[in-house]
């Protein structure tokens, strides 16, 4: 993400629609890490100012990492990293957090395969994107500059379940959410509580945003025992008849 976008979108995000959307996000991504442990948890991509999409994690650390041509941003970001080839050693994380980074990035398969490299086995990620089908995804469509700003793309759901699975990771949960609009006055928030309660329920394929939950599968070999020919047994120096040379 280049650096004017950068600041747009967190200019965004201070808005009272940014706002809503990214207090709604904060409890989604913490209802999906509820059951994730582990040592290290990293959030790739700086969305918001804080560390609130990781705050309420349950592994021992957390940490974030940010694009590295970004400027310097507020909240614990721990290392500064080009995505395409993460300063983070392999197998050395237990979860990762995509808020909404896939949609920023040029290479997005790029990202993906660092991310694989880098999780320990049975690491969880989750991603967070928005619906190309949607009316987030109207609204992107027509804006000049992207809706949020800077935002390259969307990716849908299925589309994204696929290089998920191509890399080897398994689905553990998916989930849609925002219900609101993307344009007018937000919603009162108990208006944009009960909609997103019921339009969960009711109109899913309504929603503007998907959240995805996977973890990285590794297969281990087990090594199959060659099974010895069983040689007669000898009694009295004679050899015990069998089904075979039996009579």
């Amino acid at each position: 993400m280049s650096h004017d976008p950068y600041h747009e979108l967190h200019r965004w995000l201070r808005t009272p629609l940014g706002q809503r959307l990214y207090a709604l996000e904060r409890r989604v991504t913490s209802e999906a890490l509820a059951q994730v442990f582990g040592w290290q948890l990293l959030q790739i991509g700086q969305w918001g100012e804080d560390c609130g999409l990781i705050r309420d994690a349950r592994t021992q650390r957390r940490a974030i990492l940010a694009w590295h041509a970004a400027p310097e941003p507020g909240g614990p970001v721990a290392v500064r990293s080009r995505t395409d080839a993460l300063a983070v050693q392999s197998d050395s994380v237990d979860a990762v957090l995509l808020p909404h980074t896939l949609e920023y990035e040029p290479e997005p398969h790029e990202l993906l395969r660092e991310v694989w490299r880098i999780l320990s086995g049975e690491g969880h990620l989750i991603v967070l994107g928005f619906r190309p089908l949607s009316s987030w995804g109207l609204r992107h469509l027509f804006a000049r500059r992207g809706h949020p700003p800077g935002l390259e793309r969307m990716i849908a759901e299925r589309r994204l379940r696929d290089w998920l699975k191509l890399l080897g990771f398994e689905m553990v949960d998916a989930r849609r959410y925002l219900f609101t609009l993307p344009w007018g006055s937000p919603a009162v928030p108990e208006a944009q509580t009960f909609s997103e309660r019921s339009g969960e329920v009711l109109w899913p394929m309504l929603a503007g945003g998907y959240l995805l939950k996977a973890r990285k599968r590794v297969y281990t070999l087990t090594p199959v025992r060659p099974r010895w020919r069983l040689r007669p047994k000898v009694v009295g120096g004679l050899i015990e008849p069998t089904t075979r040379n039996g009579g």
